[in-house]
């Protein structure tokens, strides 16, 4: 069976492959992966998530979302969150937007590497997740390629269920409702009924 050699990220290049010095190359190469580890750790999101860690369930839920208004993400008014949610994405603080007098219960995560927007009077049930981000097919060695991240939309009016799954690209319409444990593939038709793995119609309402 075939291997593919893996590479310390930091270790030395091999000879004709970079023409500074070794130890300015591993230092270059340290640079790059201190950056990757930290790249979420904005001080005001830190914050945020350690004074959010503290909130009991189903208690403060619009002091959670002032908390992360003053990490600076857009959250609109009447919007309540019954649990600290799950948020990845270095730049999520700027590719997220939530509406007015939204719902969020608990569990939620939120994968922003790309654009999510979230309209008015959404109810996410427990345990939601949107993704925005997966992988290309690779070739058989390692199947998961090369990153890609695309926007995912939830129209006006609509209800997830608990552990509803939104895979990335997809939009919601408004006031479509999606039955619990639904994993969301494609786009969802407004005023629907949808359910399922992977997710369709199962009536307009």
């Amino acid at each position: 069976m075939s291997t593919v050699p893996h590479r310390d990220p930091i270790a030395a290049l091999e000879p004709g492959e970079d023409a500074r010095p070794a130890g300015a190359v591993r230092l270059a190469r340290l640079r790059n992966v201190l950056a990757q580890e930290l790249e979420g750790a904005r001080p005001r999101l830190l914050l945020s998530r350690l004074l959010l860690a503290f909130l009991p369930i189903h208690t403060f839920g619009r002091l959670r979302v002032q908390l992360l208004r003053l990490a600076g993400f857009r959250i609109g008014h009447g919007t309540v969150l019954a649990g600290a949610p799950t948020i990845t994405g270095a730049h999520a603080h700027r590719l997220l937007g939530v509406g007015r007098d939204c719902w969020f219960n608990v569990g939620a995560t939120l994968d922003v590497h790309a654009e999510v927007t979230i309209g008015d009077r959404v109810q996410f049930g427990q345990q939601v997740m949107v993704l925005t981000h997966t992988h290309e097919l690779g070739r058989a060695e390692a199947r998961w390629g090369p990153l890609v991240a695309r926007p995912v939309t939830i129209g006006d009016g609509a209800w997830l269920g608990a552990r509803v799954t939104v895979l990335p690209g997809v939009t919601i319409g408004e006031g479509a409702v999606i039955a619990a444990g639904a994993v969301v593939a494609a786009d969802v038709p407004p005023n629907t009924l949808t359910g399922g793995v992977p997710a369709r119609v199962i009536r307009k309402l």
